[in-house]
C-alpha cells in the first residue's frame, strides 16, 4: 500500500516491494513525481479516492515496459510540453495484454501513449489537454504501430488530436466522445481492418481525418459542429474497401469529402444542415451511396468533374420534387443532386453570397430542366420519396 504518509510513501517504493502479479493500491492524496517512473513487472495498479500523480519537470509520468499491467482509478496530472519528444503520462512501450481504465488526465501533453502493442485496452478514461492549439498540443490517446488494441467510453478534449492512430490494425473504437480538439477528433492513416462505432466527433478545428488505408468500418457515429475553412465531419483519403453506415453528419462544413478513394459503400447515414452534404472528387471511383438521408444541406453532392463511376441509389433527397405515380416509395423521375450553382462556388468562393437569391434559384433550374455542365452520369436513378417536410 502506497500512502503519502505512511511507511510506503511513493509509487517507485511501492512497485519496488510488490511481487509479480500483485496490486499496488495507492491511497488518496498527491504524489508528487521528479522522473518517470517505470512498470516493469506485471502488476496493478489500483488507486483509492481518485490519488493525483503530479508531474514536476520535463519527463512524463509513467512508462509501462511489462506485459499485463492494470492501471485504474488515478489521476495523472501535469506533463510539460515539448517539441523534441513525446511526453506522455502514460507510455505504454512493446508490449501485450495492458488495461488503462477509468482514470483522469488533466492538462498532460500526451495523455495515453501505445507504442508497438497488442492486445491492451483503454476503456473509460477522461482526458484534458492543456488547450493550447495545435502547434502545443500533442494527442490524447496516440497509437502506433499497434495491433488488437480497443479503445472504448474515454472522453477526450483539449488535444491537438483526441484519438490518433498510425500503422496500427485490428483497432476496436467504439463509444469514445472526442470534442473540441485543437485538429482533428480522430485521425488515423496506414491502418487496416478498423473499426469506429458508436463515437461522438463534435466541434473539431478540422473534423476527422481517415487516410491511406483498407478495410474500415465506420458505424453509428455522430460527426457534428466541425466548421471551418479546412473542417471536415469525415475526410477521406486514399480509403479502399471501407463501409460508412448509420452515421450522422450534422452541422459541418464539409459533412463528407472523398478523394482517391475506391469501393467504399456508404448507406444508411444521415446528412442534415452541413454546407455541402457530401465532396466526391474526380479520383474517387466506384462508389456506392445507398439508402442515406439529405435534408437542410446547403449543397447535397458536389464534385469536380463531369465524369462520375459512383453510384447512387434510394436516397432521400429534400430538394427532390418528383412524384410516384406507382407508389411504390420511389420516384418516378432521377433525381440530379449536383446543383449548378456549386460548380460556381467551386470556382468562385465568394459567389456563396448569393446563394438564397433568386438568380441562383433560375440557373438551377435551368440545368436540371437541361443538364449542359453538372455531371450527366452522377444521378439517382430511384429516390425514394418522403425527403420534403
Amino acid at each position: 500500500m502506497v500512502d503519502p504518509r505512511g511507511p510506503v510513501a511513493t509509487l517507485a517504493a511501492g512497485l519496488e516491494r510488490v511481487p509479480a502479479g500483485g496490486t499496488v493500491l495507492v491511497r488518496p492524496g498527491r504524489y508528487r513525481l521528479t522522473a518517470e517512473v517505470i512498470v516493469a513487472k506485471p502488476v496493478t495498479i489500483a488507486g483509492e479516492g481518485l490519488p493525483v500523480l503530479e508531474g514536476s519537470g520535463p519527463h512524463g509520468l509513467l512508462r509501462i515496459t511489462a506485459d499485463s499491467v492494470t492501471l485504474r482509478g488515478l489521476v495523472f496530472r501535469n506533463v510539460e510540453r515539448s517539441y523534441i519528444e513525446d511526453r506522455a503520462a502514460v507510455k505504454l512501450d512493446s508490449i501485450a495484454g495492458c488495461v488503462v481504465a477509468d482514470n483522469r488526465f488533466e492538462r498532460t501533453f500526451f495523455g495515453i501513449y501505445l507504442k508497438g502493442v497488442r492486445g491492451c485496452r483503454v476503456v473509460g478514461n477522461r482526458l484534458d489537454g492543456h488547450r493550447d492549439g495545435v502547434p502545443a498540443g500533442g494527442n490524447g490517446i496516440h497509437l502506433w504501430n499497434s495491433a488488437a488494441v480497443v479503445l472504448e467510453g474515454n472522453e477526450v478534449t483539449g488535444h491537438r488530436d483526441g484519438i490518433y492512430l498510425e500503422f496500427s490494425t485490428g483497432a476496436r473504437v467504439t463509444r469514445n466522445r472526442s470534442t473540441r480538439n485543437g485538429r482533428y477528433g480522430l485521425h488515423f492513416m496506414f491502418s487496416h481492418d478498423c473499426e469506429y462505432s458508436d463515437n461522438a466527433f463534435l466541434d473539431n478545428g478540422a473534423g476527422i481525418a481517415v487516410m491511406y488505408s483498407r478495410r474500415v468500418a465506420m458505424r453509428r457515429n455522430q460527426f457534428a459542429g466541425n466548421w471551418g475553412p479546412a473542417a471536415y465531419g469525415l475526410l477521406l483519403k486514399d480509403i479502399n474497401d471501407s463501409e460508412i453506415e448509420d452515421n450522422r453528419f450534422q452541422s459541418n462544413s464539409v459533412a463528407m469529402f472523398i478523394e482517391g478513394s475506391s469501393r467504399l459503400r456508404v448507406t444508411g447515414n444521415e446528412f442534415s444542415r452541413n454546407g455541402w452534404a457530401v465532396k466526391l472528387m474526380a479520383n474517387t471511383e466506384a462508389n456506392r451511396f445507398e439508402a442515406n438521408r439529405f435534408e437542410g444541406n446547403a449543397f447535397d453532392v458536389a464534385t469536380n468533374s463531369r465524369g462520375n463511376t459512383s453510384a447512387f441509389a434510394g436516397n432521400t433527397w429534400d430538394q427532390y420534387r418528383g412524384y410516384d405515380l406507382d407508389r411504390d416509395g420511389y420516384g418516378d423521375v432521377p433525381f440530379r443532386p449536383v446543383r449548378f450553382f456549386s460548380l460556381v462556388v467551386q470556382e468562385h468562393e465568394p459567389a456563396l453570397i448569393l446563394l438564397r437569391s433568386f438568380f441562383v434559384e433560375l440557373l438551377d433550374l435551368a440545368e436540371r430542366v437541361l443538364p449542359i455542365l453538372t455531371p450527366e452520369t452522377l444521378v439517382d436513378e430511384r429516390p425514394r420519396m418522403g425527403g420534403r417536410r
